[in-house]
């Protein structure tokens, strides 16, 4: 795959023009134009079919009869994923054409957030995941209680007052976070690995720091096991989420934060790890074609790796410990939308292929999830019918563990799993916990670590 990243514009996101509703009128139209000619991406969301359905059903079938009100719809149900961008589209940068419609649709949310609007009507508390993970640490019990999806007492609630879909899986809570628990860990370096000279200063992510700190956990296991020297760093989320919702300056500041705390790692020599790849490409991708000139976020972004790609990057640079054994029952890989978006190739099928005969199956195919949107009330049911291929897929391959670099598409995958299982009164193919892993947990598995905290 050629390398589209490096050809892709900055952001000019300070600029007046930016944000001028005529002129995004003006690029929209002029992108539109463009997909509806091509076509190639109308499998690929719900963001083209509602697209080129705006088009068919008008008038004259053009996109000059569709009104500018109605693109909202077509932006709204758009998820980032990058994959238009990276797989699909022939006229991206340095085309003359310069299509790049993950950005337009991020320009879009951009100024209906200055105008105080947003893609759905859920609570921003959803964005939040600090303030909601700091809150977690003493209130876990409840929170869970309260975000269960059999809970009838709160989750009409939530509905109501956060507009989080009564029937969308939430993440669970699970403190203390992963930086307290990396100190207690008692993780032994192996002094004689091949990798040993290296160093990670690992990003905890938000969602391994409160919610699924196993993840964490599981890396820090395999990274000691290669004789590699961590330290968790965690100075807050990366925005993701508020880039969902076109809160471009708030991105910004959380690029300036992070890369700062990273920046004294990066001078002693330590690679950045990240354990979400849509953190990978925060750091890697958007960050810097959001604040080009700034040398903290220009040098995290050359340091930044996801945990799958620097598994792989010591094998072919040094060599793994040795010590790994198969796992028995086969694994369904979920190659995620935003660790294909960093343009690193499927890093981590490639370590899982490094387990002694394993049965693996790839699936590269969109979730549907699409982050803190695929909870929503506007959105859920959108995000299960577009991951419905991929639930299926999973379901007849009757693996013994589902897997994704990303957890929220894990957990949206096990849901789509379960509910057409259910409509076929079946449970033959879904994973024995009914759980999905993090790639990372089973080379883990595979190398018999289990972390300790005692």
């Amino acid at each position: 795959m050629a390398n589209k990243t490096s050809d892709r514009h900055v952001i000019d996101w300070r600029s007046p023009d930016y944000h001028d509703g005529a002129k995004l009128d003006a690029e929209m139209r002029r992108v539109f134009e463009v997909c509806h000619g091509c076509r190639a991406c109308n499998r690929l969301c719900d963001s083209f079919p509602r697209l080129f359905d705006l088009i068919d059903t008008s008038p004259s079938e053009s996109l000059e009869d569709v009104k500018s009100d109605d693109f909202k719809k077509v932006a709204d149900a758009c998820t980032l994923c990058d994959m238009c961008y990276m797989s699909t589209c022939p006229y991206t940068p340095p085309h003359e054409w310069a299509i790049d419609f993950p950005h337009l649709m991020l320009r879009y949310r951009a100024v209906e957030h200055k105008a105080g609007n947003g893609p759905t009507r859920a609570s921003p508390r959803l964005t939040e995941t600090d303030k909601n993970g700091r809150i977690a640490q003493t209130l876990a019990p409840v929170m869970n209680w309260a975000s269960d999806r059999n809970n009838g007492l709160t989750r009409p609630v939530l509905k109501a007052i956060g507009g989080v879909h009564r029937d969308a899986p939430l993440p669970r809570y699970r403190p203390p976070t992963l930086e307290k628990r990396a100190r207690k860990l008692k993780l032994e370096i192996d002094p004689s690995a091949p990798a040993r000279k290296r160093k990670v200063a690992l990003f905890a992510t938000c969602f391994s720091n409160y919610n699924q700190p196993e993840i964490g956990e599981a890396a820090l296991a395999v990274l000691a096991k290669n004789g590699i020297e961590t330290e968790v760093v965690y100075p807050q989320c990366c925005g993701m989420p508020h880039l969902e919702q076109g809160d471009l300056a708030r991105v910004a500041e959380s690029a300036r934060a992070v890369s700062s705390a990273f920046a004294p790692y990066i001078e002693k020599g330590y690679d950045v790890v990240t354990l979400v790849p849509s953190c990978a490409l925060m750091l890697k991708s958007e960050w810097p074609l959001l604040l080009p000139d700034d040398p903290k976020v220009k040098a995290l972004a050359a340091r930044t790796f996801d945990i799958p790609e620097y598994i792989i990057d010591i094998a072919r640079k040094e060599k793994l410990a040795d010590g790994l054994k198969p796992i028995e029952g086969g694994v369904t890989l979920h190659l995620a939308c935003h660790a294909r978006a960093q343009n690193i190739g499927r890093k981590s099928a490639d370590m899982l292929a490094l387990i002694p005969g394993l049965k693996l199956d790839v699936i590269e195919r969109c979730s549907g999830h699409g982050g803190s949107l695929g909870v929503t009330v506007e959105f859920h049911e959108t995000a299960l019918k577009v991951g419905r291929p991929l639930a299926r897929t999973a379901l007849e391959k009757a693996n013994r563990y589902v897997a994704s670099e990303c957890p929220l598409a894990a957990l949206h995958i096990v849901n789509g799993m379960e509910k057409l299982a259910s409509e076929s009164s079946a449970s033959k193919g879904l994973p024995a916990d009914k759980r999905a892993f993090h790639p990372i947990e089973l080379f883990a598995k595979a190398y018999g670590l289990g972390a300790s905290t005692s």
